[in-house]
This record gives structure tokens, C-alpha cells and sequence, in this order.
């Protein structure tokens, strides 16, 4: 069965404290390559049967409206993924972020 992934972030113009406490950490460790850490989410929806326009119409609408607050975090991407967790062709990796 198909799944469609959903990547929530936090708005860009706001402070991510549990990014910059991963960042500081990364610091601790001797990790100086990095200079900046977001941390947001990930959900996996198992799709029973075809993904169509109008299955990725109604992950839209419940990324929008109930997976992420709307005020302090973006939808940043849906993607679909086959059986074999590989992007599959329609709806992949950004087509609707």
C-alpha cells in the first residue's frame, strides 16, 4: 500500500528552541559544521488503494487543517511513496508543498 508523507516545520520567522538546544549540543560534540538546526515532523499516511488528485486533495486539506498549526508551523512538503517506500510519480516530493 502506498503512504504519503508529511513534513511540518516551524515558520521560518520564528524560534525554534528545541532546534537550537540540538544545535548547541551538535557544538558540545565537536560538530562545527553546522550552524543552524530546525527540528519539525514527520506523519506517514497508509493509503488503502490508489493516490489520486483527489486523495492528495483531502492530505492537503488534513495537513492544513489538523496536523500543523497554521500560526507557527508551514506544511513544507507531501510527498507519495510506493509499496517499496521509493517516490512514486504523481504527488512526489513537493509537488504540493
Amino acid at each position: 500500500m502506498p503512504k504519503i508523507v508529511v513534513d511540518v516545520m516551524p515558520k521560518a520567522e520564528l524560534l525554534d528552541p528545541q532546534g537550537k538546544a540540538v544545535a548547541g549540543a551538535l557544538a558540545r560534540l565537536g560538530n562545527t559544521a553546522f550552524s543552524d538546526v530546525r527540528v519539525g515532523k514527520r506523519f506517514e499516511l497508509t493509503v488503502d488503494g490508489a493516490v489520486d488528485a483527489e486523495v492528495l486533495a483531502s492530505v492537503r486539506a488534513i495537513a492544513d487543517d489538523l496536523l500543523s498549526n497554521g500560526v507557527i508551523e508551514d506544511v513544507v512538503d507531501i510527498t507519495v511513496l510506493d509499496e517499496s517506500g521509493a517516490h512514486s510519480g504523481a504527488g512526489a516530493s513537493g509537488a504540493l508543498a
